[in-house]
This record gives C-alpha cells, structure tokens and sequence, in this order.
C-alpha cells in the first residue's frame, strides 16, 4: 500500500513558513488580529474553526456571553496595591505586573467564567483598581 502525496501551491507553502517562523509575540497578535477582525479563534488543541458572524437582520436571540476577558483600564492612587494583587491573579513576576498595571488597558485575565472574573474585578477594585469585564 502507498501513501498518497500531498501537493501544495507556492503560495500556501510560503505563507506556511511564514506562520511557522513567527514570533511567539506575532503569533499572539496573529491570534487576536483573526479573532476581532475576522471571527477566527484556535479551537481546543490549536485547530483553528471559524466563528459565525452576527446576523445583522437580527433574526436568532442573541447568545449568552459565557467567557469573559478582566482589563485593568486604571490603577487608582494605590498603584503599589495594585500591581500586588495583579501579580498574585496573573502569576506574573513583580517587574511584569508593574508593567501590566502602566499599561493600562491591560488584560489581566482572559476567557474566564463570570464567576471568576466578578471575583478578580473586585480583588482589583478592592485596592483602588478599576476593571472592566469585556
């Protein structure tokens, strides 16, 4: 039995060096750049899958919100407060977590339950952070 070769077009092959050559820092901005401009997320396992466009007819209800992104969009007067608690939620070290919290926007947590991301808007907004839930 033999195995059926695969053949690809210049183009495709070019642009899948290009993928596989790209930066972790352009891979993310590939990610999101898919994701907002064209609907395109990774599905689990790193498939990607395309995500139907809103029906601008509004004929379906609406789906419920599931997920949800935390973004730090100010660190208030007790920034040192802030980007303690910000290191504790993300895992980051100290040095990334102050730059997170001057950055602001920053997200903080991404793809969360409400539950979760109720719970890290108000761990930050206890110490003078504000959030909002995206």
């Amino acid at each position: 039995m033999s195995e059926a070769t695969l053949e690809f077009s210049a183009e495709t092959k070019a642009m899948g060096d290009q993928i596989a050559n790209l930066t972790l820092k352009q891979a993310k901005e590939l990610s999101d750049y898919l994701k907002e401009v064209h609907g395109i997320e990774p599905a689990a396992g790193g498939a990607v899958v395309a995500m139907p466009m809103a029906d601008a007819g509004g004929g379906a209800a609406p789906a419920v919100q599931t997920e949800f992104d935390v973004i730090l969009t100010a660190h208030g007067d007790k920034k040192l407060d802030v980007v303690k608690v910000v290191k504790n939620i993300t895992g980051a070290s100290l040095m990334d977590a102050k730059k997170m919290v001057e950055g602001c926007p920053a997200k903080i947590k991404e793809a969360v339950s409400k539950e979760e991301a109720e719970k890290v808007k108000a761990e930050i907004q206890a110490v003078g952070g504000v959030v909002e839930l995206k």
